[in-house]
C-alpha cells in the first residue's frame, strides 16, 4: 500500500495550502462575525478553480467529483475524487466556511456530478448548486422526506420546506430531494434541480448558527412550484427493486468530502496545539508515550487518530475514483472524521485554556466549525447505522 499522496496532486495541493494560509486565514474572522455577509474575496479563486479545470489541470472541485467513465482494466488510478478531497482538506485548513461559501463548490454540485445524465451535466456546468434535503420533520433519515413531486405534462409540480439549506440562498440552483410517491417510500425519492428565481420557491430565512458562519444556512418553501421533467436527476422511473440506492449514491459522493472538510480543521487545530506546547513534545516521536506528560500523550493520540480519519478518507475517495462500490466506506469515513474532527478541536481548546477560549486565537472557531461536519450529510448516528447494516447484510426494513 501506498500511502502517500499522489505526486501529480502536489501543486494542486501546496496551491490550495497557500490559498488557506494567505486567503482564508486574515479574513476568517472578519467573516465569522460579520454573519451572512458574502465574502467578495472568494470570487477571484472560484474563476481561477474554473479555470484550471477548464484547463484539463487538477479536476479539483465538488463539480468534478463522481465515479462517471469506464473502469480501468489494468492499474488503479487517482482521479477527481482524490483531488478534491486533498483540495477540500487543505482549503478547511484555514476556514471551513469560506469554503463552503464558493461559488461552484456546493454540496448540490456534488450531487449533480454523482447522478445527472451527460445532457444535464452540460446544461448545469458553471452553475453554483446547493442541496436542499432536510425538513422540519425529516432530518438524517432522508427516506423520510415530505416534500412530494407531482407530475403535471413536462413539469413536476413540487410542494414543500426544507430547511439548513448551505448557500441557500447565493446559490445558483438548489438540488431539492422530492418524493413522488410517499405510499412507495425511499424508492419514490428523487432529485430535482431548481433554479434561483423559479415562481414558487421561496427563501423564508437565513439561520443563525453555531459556526460556519460565512456560509449562509437557508429555510427554503416550495409552493406549487413548477420544475421541467428535464431537471429530475438521473432516472425518473421508481424501481422499487432498487430502492434507494440511486438517489443515495449523491451520499457516497459527498460523505467523503463533508469527512475531508472535518480532516482539515482538525488538521488546523492539531498544529497549532502543536506550535504552543512544542517544548513539551518529541519531534521525532522516540520517547515512548508512558515516559512523556499528559499534555504531550494526549497530543499523539490525536495525531494518530487524525491520521486514521485522514487514510479512511482517501481510501473513500480513491475507491470512487476507480468505480468500486464504496457506500460503507464513505460512512465510516464520515463517522471517524466527523467524531474525531470535533474531539480533536474542543481538546486542543481544552489544553489551551484561556488562550484557545479567547478570540485572539482561531482555536474556538475551529472547535465551532468543526461540529456540523459531525451533522450535516448524516449524523453520527445514522453513519454507523449504515455501517452495521453493510456489514450484517440487513435492510433498512430489518435494522432501524
Amino acid at each position: 500500500m501506498n500511502l502517500q499522496n499522489p505526486k501529480k496532486f502536489k501543486m494542486m495541493v501546496d496551491q490550495a495550502h497557500e490559498v488557506a494560509l494567505n486567503v482564508f486565514r486574515p479574513i476568517s474572522r472578519k467573516y465569522d462575525k460579520a454573519e451572512h455577509a458574502y465574502p467578495k474575496e472568494l470570487d477571484m479563486l472560484a474563476s481561477l478553480l474554473d479555470g484550471m479545470n477548464a484547463g484539463g489541470g487538477s479536476e479539483a472541485g465538488a463539480a468534478t467529483a463522481g465515479k462517471r467513465g469506464e473502469k480501468q482494466e489494468d492499474g488503479v488510478r487517482n482521479g477527481s475524487n482524490m483531488s478534491t478531497a486533498l483540495g477540500i482538506m487543505e482549503l478547511c485548513y484555514g476556514d471551513t466556511g469560506l469554503l463552503l461559501s464558493m461559488p461552484r463548490q456546493g454540496l448540490g454540485n456534488s450531487a449533480i456530478a454523482a447522478v445527472a445524465n451527460d445532457e444535464q451535466l452540460d446544461r448545469f456546468k458553471g452553475k453554483w448548486a446547493a442541496m436542499a434535503i432536510t425538513e422540519p420533520g425529516c432530518g438524517s433519515d432522508s427516506a423520510a422526506i415530505r416534500t412530494t413531486a407531482v407530475k403535471d405534462g413536462d413539469d413536476y409540480i413540487l410542494n414543500g420546506e426544507k430547511i439548513f439549506v448551505t448557500s441557500g440562498e447565493r446559490a445558483d440552483c438548489v438540488v431539492v430531494w422530492a418524493t413522488l410517491d410517499k405510499k412507495l417510500g425511499r424508492a419514490a425519492i428523487k432529485s430535482f434541480v431548481v433554479e434561483k428565481g423559479t415562481p414558487g420557491m421561496t427563501v423564508e430565512r437565513l439561520e443563525h448558527k453555531l459556526g460556519i458562519k460565512a456560509s449562509d444556512t437557508a429555510a427554503i418553501s416550495f409552493i406549487d412550484c413548477r420544475v421541467s421533467a428535464a431537471n429530475l436527476l438521473g432516472n425518473a422511473e421508481i424501481d422499487v427493486a432498487k430502492g434507494f440506492a440511486g438517489v443515495m449514491e449523491t451520499f457516497d459522493n459527498t460523505r467523503p468530502l463533508v469527512a475531508a472538510m472535518a480532516v482539515g480543521c482538525a488538521k488546523a487545530s492539531l498544529e497549532r496545539i502543536k506550535e504552543i506546547f512544542k517544548d513539551q513534545l518529541d519531534p521525532n516521536y522516540s520517547t515512548p508515550v508512558l515516559n512523556t506528560s499528559n499534555i504531550a500523550a494526549t497530543i499523539y493520540r490525536l495525531e494518530a487518530e487524525w491520521e486514521a480519519a485522514r487514510l479512511l478518507t482517501i481510501k473513500a475517495c480513491w475507491m470512487a475514483d476507480n468505480k468500486m462500490p464504496n457506500s460503507k466506506e464513505a460512512s465510516i469515513a464520515k463517522a471517524k472524521a466527523g467524531r474525531i474532527g470535533s474531539e480533536i478541536t474542543l481538546k486542543c481548546v481544552e489544553l489551551a485554556a484561556s488562550v484557545g477560549y479567547g478570540e485572539d486565537e482561531l482555536l474556538e472557531k475551529w472547535a465551532r466549525d468543526s461540529k456540523i461536519l459531525d451533522i450535516f450529510e448524516g449524523t453520527q448516528q445514522i453513519q454507523q447505522l449504515i455501517i452495521a447494516r453493510r456489514e450484517l447484510g440487513k435492510s433498512s426494513s430489518e435494522l432501524k
